[in-house]
């Protein structure tokens, strides 16, 4: 079966930004404008084709990254659009991060009254972390204090970036009837009567034509600035014509230089099929990105160039329940090179194993189009495969490539649960399993001391999300304790210690023999592993076995069996025995080098710290502020909002924001609102550990 599209016509894109500013009304809107769908839902009815969970239906928001591919027509040419709407709270981060690791651009979406958010900054950290080129989206211009200049502000003053404004409105709050393209200088007036389907392109009003024209003036000295050719056509005085304008925002676009700016009204059907437009006129395809790197199975580096004929690589990203039947696992791929084909046996390169792929299918949210085969660049899914996990790869075995894997953040909150009923014990810890599959930032894990089981995640949402699909998928009624706080440990201190494991029972004996030095790692860094032992001494085998013992006792802390973060293992020396020595022995000598050296380097317990955005009446703010600082918070800030609101920032210990929401509603008349994420971890006061 031939490639349908060339690869220059793809567009693999995320829409992303703070919740409820507007993503999944505006993804269904293209949806509907590209002719994907022919009735468009809305979030309050619970309709939205991408948000086809139960529980995002239920509670207007998204929980799950959807994948649907739409088509555009664009200057005679049909463009093939693969879309992600990713959720915008913050429990559910790990969708953003995994699907901004395998898309090319996404389009960023702000809310027109509030600007740049808490989450908006979050995400758009992640979008720089891949490097993926992004367009900016001014949603909600209909709504009451609709501000665009103050929002592009925010993009700079926020997010350090250098917005381009393509577009002005025309109109804001009721007033708003479409929007000024600031390339072509022309209006575009969309029609009520018809849901935004057809738009009338006239003369910009008099009453916005100064202010047109400065910011056409802007743009065009941007896109000067992007190309050497057009900046001396431009100080030559020479009119940039309008393609050369769209060529030079493109390439500033995509070298990260600039974010174009649009805007418009989704929900209203406005500025929507500009948004298209601009998804094809400046953000990437396949071809335009650098071919992907990742490391041969001995550790040499390969590239794969994005063609069809190339060898396959392709990346999985996404773990989840076939909607179909619940009992099968679909599992997302981004091909990078070559092709896959229904029926063909893979590599996985990362557990060392052949898949065979059985049925190949396009998404359309929770819906299926059964393909034979897939091409370079193609997001598409597999039915059935038995052991690909989140951010495997899978190759050909001729010419193996592990692609960089993905990176998940700690979960910060657990609960104890256990099932209702005793026959329910196996099914419950099989279904957790299974979830913990699909969900990389969702733990499970037994308490040593009271063999309770823990799960934990990124926040309350996420786990009352986890129990409720128990519930309705697993049929598991469970009961769950109290939230608790992830605490974890680090230590303060250098030490070097000697881990010998010797034991002669008659035979062959065990001998291991292993000199440790573990200092604290930088905060953020995780566990690093290092040996300056010559081979002659001890072989790199049995280096390695003594790396996976200290790797596996860093699951549990010497304070209070917490995880050991931040922690710099160098193994500096060690003996071993021609015959008594194995990889088992150096395994248990590396965990037990390691056990005590932690117990002397000064252990401290680490709580996790919260950025938080509380965004009050200005009436309330002494009440806000006396309240943080009572839970241990450090106000950070304060920011001004329209409408007499005050945005209060500060960093907060997640132990004191339990309940927290009931409270600011009881403080300020049920008027203020706060957004929380997680920043960092930092040494727990000693009281902590009393309670």
């Amino acid at each position: 079966m031939p490639r349908e599209y060339p690869l220059e016509r793809y567009r693999n894109i995320g829409i992303m930004a703070h919740i409820d500013a507007g993503k999944t009304t505006t993804t269904e809107r293209i949806l509907f404008y590209a002719g994907a769908i022919h009735k468009m839902g809305e979030v309050h009815e619970g309709t939205t084709t991408t948000d086809w969970m139960p529980q995002e239906r239920e509670r207007g928001i998204t929980i799950t990254s959807a994948a649907i591919t739409a088509f555009w027509n664009r200057n005679d040419q049909k463009y093939r659009i693969n879309i992600i709407d990713t959720p915008g709270h913050v429990d559910f981060t790990i969708e953003v991060e995994r699907s901004l690791r395998v898309l090319d651009g996404t389009v960023a979406v702000f809310d027109a009254v509030n600007g740049v958010e808490p989450q908006s900054m979050t995400v758009w950290r992640q979008a720089d972390k891949y490097r993926v080129p992004r367009i900016c989206f001014i949603n909600k211009m209909d709504r009451v204090g609709a501000d665009f200049a103050m929002s592009v502000d925010t993009i700079r003053e926020k997010l350090g970036a250098r917005p381009v404004r393509m577009q002005l409105p025309l109109g804001a709050e009721d007033k708003h009837r479409g929007v000024i393209d600031l390339v072509r200088m022309k209006a575009l007036v969309f029609q009520d009567s018809e849901m935004g389907s057809r738009y009338d392109e006239v003369d910009i009003p008099e009453d916005l034509r100064a202010e047109a024209d400065a910011a056409r003036s802007e743009l065009v000295e941007i896109a000067a600035e992007q190309d050497d050719a057009l900046t001396e056509k431009f100080l030559e005085g020479t009119e940039l014509t309008e393609q050369e304008i769209r060529t030079a925002i493109r390439k500033g676009c995509l070298s990260l230089k600039v974010f174009p700016v649009f805007c418009g009204s989704a929900f209203k059907h406005k500025g929507v099929q500009p948004l298209l437009d601009a998804v094809v006129d400046y953000l990437p395809g396949p071809l335009d990105i650098p071919p992907v790197k990742g490391k041969s199975p001995k550790g040499q580096e390969e590239t794969r160039e994005t063609r069809d004929n190339a060898p396959l690589s392709a990346l999985a990203f996404k773990i989840m329940p076939d909607p179909a039947f619940p009992s099968q696992t679909l599992t997302f791929l981004r091909i990078y090179s070559g092709k896959l084909e229904s029926g063909s046996a893979v590599w996985n390169s990362v557990k060392g194993k052949r898949e065979r792929i059985g049925r190949l299918v396009q998404m359309r949210a929770d819906k299926k189009d059964e393909v034979s085969e897939c091409y370079a660049g193609d997001i598409c899914a597999v039915v059935g495969l038995k052991l690909a996990t989140t951010g495997d790869t899978l190759c050909d075995d001729k010419h193996p490539i592990i692609l960089e894997q993905m990176e998940f953040p700690e979960p910060v909150i657990d609960v104890a649960i256990e099932p209702k009923s005793t026959a329910d014990q196996d099914k419950i810890l099989t279904s957790l399993a299974r979830l913990a599959v699909e969900d990389p930032s969702f733990r499970v894990r037994t308490h040593e001391e009271t063999g309770q089981t823990l799960i934990a995640g990124m926040g309350e949402l996420h786990l009352e999300i986890i129990v409720d699909r128990l519930k309705r998928e697993f049929k598991v009624d469970a009961n769950v304790g109290k939230p608790q706080v992830a605490y974890r440990e680090t230590i303060t201190e250098m030490v070097e210690t000697q881990g010998q494991y010797i034991r002669q029972l008659g035979g062959k004996g065990q001998y291991g023999d292993i000199w440790l030095r573990v200092s604290p790692n930088k905060a953020g860094e995780g566990f690093a592993f290092s040996s300056t032992i010559p081979a002659e001494k001890v072989t790199r085998e049995f280096v390695e076995a003594a790396r996976q013992g200290i790797q596996e006792s860093l699951s549990s802390g010497p304070i209070a069996g917490y995880p050991l973060l931040d922690v710099k293992v160098e193994a500096f020396d060690g003996s071993m025995h021609d015959t008594d020595s194995n990889e088992v022995a150096f395994k248990v000598a590396g965990s037990m080098a390691f056990r005590d050296a932690v117990r002397g380097a000064k252990p401290v317990l680490l709580e996790p710290i919260m950025d938080c955005e509380i965004v009050t009446p200005n009436d309330f703010m002494g009440d806000v502020i006396g309240d943080l600082t009572g839970r241990r918070g450090k106000v950070q800030g304060m920011e001004p909002r329209p409408g007499g609101l005050q945005a209060v920032l500060a960093q907060v210990p997640l132990a004191k924001m339990f309940g927290y929401s009931t409270d600011l509603r009881s403080r300020s008349q049920g008027r203020a609102t706060y957004t929380m994420r997680f920043s960092h971890y930092a040494p727990a006061p000693k009281d902590v550990l009393n309670r």
